[in-house]
This record gives C-alpha cells, sequence and structure tokens, in this order.
C-alpha cells in the first residue's frame, strides 16, 4: 500500500481543533504541550476553546493548524509510517508535510509558521491587496483574465490551482476586482472574494520572502524520509536545501494542487491519501482531481480509530 499524507492549509481551523485528540491520546496531548512552551503561551487553548476571531488571524491559524497536524500524525505514525510513500501539504500544510517527514522538528515548525504567519499578516498591512475564487472557468481563461486585469495598471495573478475549475486569484485590489468582472464575462459561474488578511501566493508577498528565509536558516533542517511534493513545482523534493527554498518561494508562487495531485496519483500505485487535521478540504479537491481516488480524514478521535483499524488489518 502507497500511503500518501496530507495536510491542510489556511481556512480549515476552527474552535474545537485537536481537543479531542488530546484528551484521548498522551501522544497528541505531549504536542500541544511542546508547542504551548515553544510559542510562550496556549495555542492549545486558542485551538480548543477559541474565540474563532482570534483562532482565524493569520499569525495564529497556521501554527493551529500544523500542530494539528503534527498531533494526529504522532498518534497514527507508528502505525502508519511504514507504508507512507509521499506526502504534501496545501500552502501552510506544506510545513506540517515537511515536519512529518523529519525536515522540520516540531519546535522548529511551529516557530516557523508563527514567524510566516506574522510575515504575511505584515505584508498584507504594508501592501493591502484581496483574494478571490473563481468557479467554473478552466485554467487558461482564469490565466487570460488576470493578465488582461493587470495591463490597466496594478497586479493579479492566479494563486490556487485548486481544481481544474476551482482557482483563486490574488493581487491589489482593483486588479482583483477587474478579473472577476472578465472572469463572469467569461464564463465562470462565481467569483466570490475571500475573507484574508492579505493577497497571499502573489507578488505583494514579497516583502516576506527575507524574514521567512532568516527563519529557515535557523533551522536544523534534514532530508525528508520521503519526498514531500512541492505546491511551487509540483515535483517530489527529497533534500533539505532544495525544501526551504521552495518554501520560501511559495510565498510569491501559485499553489499547483492540481498538478502536484495528479503527479503524486502518476508516481504511486493505488495510492490510499490520508488527511490529517481539521475537516476534508483536501479529501474534496484531490477526489474532485483524481475521481475515484481513496482519502481518509485523520483529524478526529472516531476518524484516528477508523484509520488505526485500518491499518491493522494491512
Amino acid at each position: 500500500m502507497n500511503v500518501i499524507l496530507l495536510f491542510p492549509g489556511q481556512g480549515s481551523q476552527r474552535p474545537g481543533m485537536g481537543k479531542d485528540l488530546a484528551e484521548a491520546y498522551p501522544a497528541a496531548r505531549a504536542v500541544f504541550d511542546e508547542a504551548d512552551r515553544d510559542l510562550g503561551f496556549s495555542l492549545s487553548s486558542l485551538c480548543f476553546e477559541g474565540p474563532e476571531s482570534e483562532l482565524t488571524s493569520t499569525q495564529n491559524a497556521q501554527p493551529a493548524l500544523l500542530v494539528h497536524g503534527a498531533a494526529a500524525w504522532a498518534v497514527v505514525r507508528e502505525r502508519v509510517a511504514p507504508m507512507v510513500s509521499a506526502a504534501a501539504g496545501h500552502s501552510l500544510g506544506e510545513f506540517t508535510a515537511y515536519h512529518a517527514a523529519g525536515t522540520l522538528t516540531l519546535a522548529d515548525a511551529v516557530r516557523v509558521v508563527r514567524t510566516r504567519g506574522e510575515l504575511m499578516y505584515e505584508s498584507g498591512v504594508e501592501r493591502p491587496g484581496a483574494m478571490a475564487a473563481i468557479l467554473g472557468l478552466d485554467e487558461q481563461l482564469v490565466e487570460k483574465a488576470c493578465a488582461e486585469a493587470s495591463e490597466s495598471g496594478g497586479v493579479v495573478v492566479p494563486a490556487n490551482y485548486n481544481t481544474p475549475e476551482q482557482l483563486v486569484i490574488s493581487g491589489e485590489v482593483a486588479a482583483v476586482e477587474r478579473a472577476m468582472v472578465l472572469a463572469r464575462e467569461a464564463g465562470a459561474r462565481r467569483a466570490i472574494r475571500l475573507k484574508v488578511s492579505g493577497a497571499f501566493h502573489s507578488p505583494l508577498m514579497d516583502v516576506a520572502r527575507g524574514g521567512l528565509a532568516d527563519a529557515l536558516g535557523t533551522t536544523d533542517a534534514r532530508d525528508p524520509a520521503f519526498p514531500v511534493y512541492s505546491n511551487v513545482s509540483a515535483e517530489p523534493v527529497h533534500d533539505a536545501a532544495a525544501a526551504c527554498d521552495l518554501l520560501v518561494s511559495q510565498l510569491t508562487s501559485p499553489v499547483r494542487w492540481t498538478a502536484l495531485v495528479r503527479r503524486m496519483v502518476s508516481d504511486a500505485t493505488q495510492p490510499l491519501f490520508l488527511e490529517l487535521g481539521p475537516g476534508a478540504v483536501l479529501a474534496n479537491l484531490v477526489q474532485r482531481i483524481v475521481p475515484g481516488a481513496e482519502v481518509l480524514g485523520c483529524g478526529t478521535v472516531e476518524e484516528v480509530e477508523r484509520v488505526l483499524q485500518r491499518f491493522e488489518r494491512c
């Protein structure tokens, strides 16, 4: 069996995340406790109790999602690790994937993603921007709408290639709004502004690159134990130096999730995807990209027990 680990990105956070895992499994509780010590505040209380407005803030949501994914992995690792062939994460989730692969220790990963969230928030204040979801329009037409909208001044680019007909665009506010109009005119089913604090995965995030590179430079990054597929290249990454470079580039590059999933499926025989973290966003995306793909959730006690039972039979 080829197991591929998946870790969700910002937007999947919710109050109560990870609470049942921490109460049921000492390994999960230990992950939350270590993160609290490393950050110097009770991230666990924010995850378990909210408030939602504070949890959703970029600098909090990112470490919260990483720690939930790391906690779920700590619980199932012994049973599942021998069958893992690869991992990937959506945006922030790629850091969690590198933690699971042993590239980043928990302490380093928590510290770096907290810094990443702060840098991205500050970048959004310094260079305000917007993001919008474009539904029901193929990639080439979305790219064309962005290019045409940018010709009138400002910048807007594709930021997330989530499925062949679900993309997110990002950039300066006026340019994003022009691209939304052009996308609707081209036949998009919907164009929806997203509630975000900045223009993520666009050139507007360039001011955050130096700080993130510095933060990654202080880690004891190691080669991953299994390949982690890059958001930037959609290719497997096998060494720590390349991983760190690509994680910095990810700030200003689109998340090529569609290409990434297709590449993982082509590289593995009958893969079983395991989504570790809250919700089922990535499970839904994978099944839309590869109809019939098998995906298991692994973010709650009920889901973890189901996973452990499944792997008892392997």
